[in-house]
């Protein structure tokens, strides 16, 4: 069976109030074991990250300011996790912020029922 262990870092805490995506990362497991397939992507939010949130993450907007935006990483992305069962610590905040994301370009939300909360 085939799995992803899936984490965000984010610009916040709500991407109902535009908080965006700056890192995605994932491993594959098949068979809950590492394959040694991983994806991960710096992102771009086209907005500045908040104080709160470097605090935990330590990503400045000096650093993300040259990476890709959402919208050119969005396919590899996609393409990666297939149609895998997703492994996320918060699952309902990364699939949150992952919606929010392929909302904005016009791609059907991921289910709820997918994350399987760590």
């Amino acid at each position: 069976m085939r799995e992803v262990i899936l984490d965000t870092e984010t610009t916040g805490l709500d991407p109902r109030t535009g908080d965006r995506i700056i890192e995605i990362a994932c491993i594959e497991l098949l068979n809950h074991l590492p394959t040694g397939r991983v994806w991960q992507a710096y992102v771009n939010p086209e907005r500045e990250v908040s104080v709160a949130a470097l605090d935990v993450h330590g990503i400045t907007d000096s650093f993300l300011k040259d990476k890709p935006v959402f919208s050119e990483i969005v396919a590899d992305f996609l393409e990666f996790i297939g149609d895998a069962p997703l492994v996320i610590h918060n699952a309902d905040f990364d699939i949150g912020f992952l919606n929010a994301e392929l909302g904005r370009l016009g791609f059907p939300p991921l289910p709820a029922s997918r994350g399987k909360d760590t």
